[in-house]
């Protein structure tokens, strides 16, 4: 009755392929190749962005800062209250 889903139209000059499942690798040269290449990478953009990171923390400790200093009061402002 009909056809089945994901193959409900005929699609002309699209060729796919596909691989069993059994007989794919999950995780191929994972570690010979994978983590080397992510510190390479890494090292490389590092430069372009951590500064921004850095600089955004800076302000930010800064600003938490000042806005504590801000709460307290000026214990000289009620030197002769009795």
């Amino acid at each position: 009755m009909g056809r089945e889903f994901g193959n409900l139209t005929r699609v002309r000059h699209v060729i796919t392929y596909s691989l069993s499942p059994f007989e794919q690798r999950a995780f191929p040269n994972y570690f010979s190749k994978g983590i080397p290449n992510v510190l390479r990478r890494t090292r490389g953009c590092i430069l372009r962005v951590a500064p921004p990171f850095v600089l955004a923390y800076l302000i930010y400790s800064w600003g938490t800062q000042e806005f504590e200093k801000s709460k307290r009061k000026n214990p000289a402002d009620y030197e002769n209250d009795k």
